[in-house]
């Protein structure tokens, strides 16, 4: 096996262990063995001639499996409107909303364009697959985070008689709020360790 082939190999097992933690995270069904597989394991399961389109990934809500989501793996290392309609009219087709693409270089400005235009009936996100070799939350500095509720949101807001216009922000870019799909308006908790209180719990709002 050639170095070249041991590393594509590396990078497939890596983005698609850290995509399952992700659906696992967003309260997607993931089985603990799709998370804990071996490199060898992977191997097995997908040969060392796979495609890029044998990793796809169809997962269900954990308390609702007509919700369900799509993982697409495109071939190409660019990935332009041409190649995305076909998997745009899958969804639809199959009454599928929601996709995430794990791409291999940067989208084309039209790329963008036509998710934008197809967001009212289909919510589609982009990772570069650099951006998911390592897993965000495991980063040393980043606390635990907790997406709320709507119940959890409006609970929130009522026990401290605030506006969410008032609670400090996070932008809808970051790192981890991509990581959990937090979308604009979700108020999501963070919880980091102190010396003296043994936790610190703080608020961000989606914008």
């Amino acid at each position: 096996m050639s170095t070249l082939l041991e590393y594509e190999l590396t990078i497939h097992y890596k983005v698609r262990k850290t995509m399952m933690e992700m659906l696992n995270d967003r309260g997607y069904l993931v089985e603990e063995f799709e998370i804990k597989m071996s490199k060898q394991e992977f191997l097995q399961k997908y040969g060392e001639n796979m495609k890029r389109g044998d990793l796809e990934i169809l997962k269900a809500k954990r308390n609702n499996d007509e919700k369900k989501i799509y993982v697409f793996f495109p071939e190409g290392a660019k990935v332009g409107v041409k190649e995305m309609r076909p998997y745009a009219e899958r969804l639809r087709q199959e009454e599928i909303s929601q996709a995430i693409f794990v791409v291999q270089q940067k989208l084309t400005p039209k790329s963008h364009q036509f998710i934008s235009e197809v967001s009212t009936m289909l919510q589609l996100e982009v990772f570069q697959e650099a951006e998911l070799m390592v897993n965000v939350k495991d980063h040393a500095i980043v606390p635990e985070h907790q997406p709320l509720t709507n119940e959890e949101k409006k609970s929130l807001l009522e026990r401290y008689t605030v506006k969410e216009s008032q609670l400090p922000r996070i932008q809808i870019n970051d790192p981890i709020a991509r990581y959990f799909g937090l979308k604009r308006g979700q108020i999501v908790k963070i919880i980091r360790p102190s010396e003296t209180a043994g936790r610190y719990v703080a608020y961000r709002y989606v914008v």
